[in-house]
């Protein structure tokens, strides 16, 4: 399965249904992923309480939001992120995060699961807090497709020169996937998404997929050196894909998109 973080969700149906694209009802539910209870939203413009996302979407846009961003940080790379530093420290702990065109503003998932495996569920709150102004560089959809075929190429040669996918089978089908050789499903972005943001993202996630199989065990790189040149591959491979999912989620908002 492709991996799809809940705040991406959140900027793509939040963005279609600011832009007209959807309904306000429609827009709140897709946020939800399966296995999730209602969202909760604390720190809503205008609200004391927690409230649900028909309410937190309904007064984002009557507090002057016009659109919405979203943020997947790492450890060492604030990608999308503006400040303070206490919003970065909470976004860079969920990997994740929202950030919005108009009033400055953050927006981060926190995920409590429970239940067995095979039946978790999960209670999802969000917190909304202000946020420095200024916008977070982002590359546009042709951009990260370069990016992308650069960093694929790359990777693809230096783990095949250290023979990483000779112990998982499972990741030389995944390459011959994201180059076009299987069958894989797409990403699903909200309606007024252009069909070429689907494309970059569903490269994207694949992209990110690949990357985590190979670096879950040392596999051929069997000495430290080979082991520091797997993990740098994987790496930049990894940041090039959250570049381009960003660029995928953003592209509504970018003019004649």
């Amino acid at each position: 399965m492709l991996s799809e973080h809940r705040s991406g969700r959140l900027v793509a149906w939040g963005n279609a249904w600011l832009a007209g694209h959807t309904s306000l009802d429609t827009a709140a539910e897709q946020v939800r992923t399966d296995g999730d209870e209602p969202h909760r939203v604390a720190g809503v413009p205008g609200e004391d309480g927690e409230v649900s996302w028909t309410v937190a979407l309904g007064r984002l846009r009557a507090a002057g939001v016009t659109g919405l961003r979203l943020a997947l940080p790492r450890p060492g790379d604030p990608l999308g992120l503006k400040g303070p530093a206490a919003f970065n420290q909470a976004a860079i702990a969920a990997g994740e995060a929202v950030l919005t065109d108009g009033p400055a503003l953050g927006i981060v998932p926190s995920v409590d699961g429970y239940g067995p495996a095979g039946d978790r569920g999960h209670a999802v709150r969000w917190t909304v807090t202000p946020v420095e102004t200024g916008a977070a560089p982002v590359p546009t959809l042709s951009e990260a497709e370069r990016e992308m075929n650069a960093a694929l190429r790359d990777a693809a040669e230096e783990l095949a020169r250290l023979d990483v996918a000779r112990w998982r089978p499972e990741l030389a089908e995944s390459l011959a996937a994201i180059r076009g050789h299987g069958r894989a499903p797409e990403a699903v972005l909200a309606p007024g998404y252009p069909p070429r943001a689907v494309k970059v993202l569903t490269q994207a996630q694949r992209l990110a997929a690949i990357a985590d199989l190979a670096g879950q065990d040392e596999g051929g790189s069997v000495t430290a050196m080979e082991s520091r040149l797997r993990a740098s591959a994987l790496i930049d491979l990894e940041r090039v894909t959250r570049r381009a999912q960003l660029a995928a989620y953003h592209s509504i908002l970018e003019p004649n998109h």
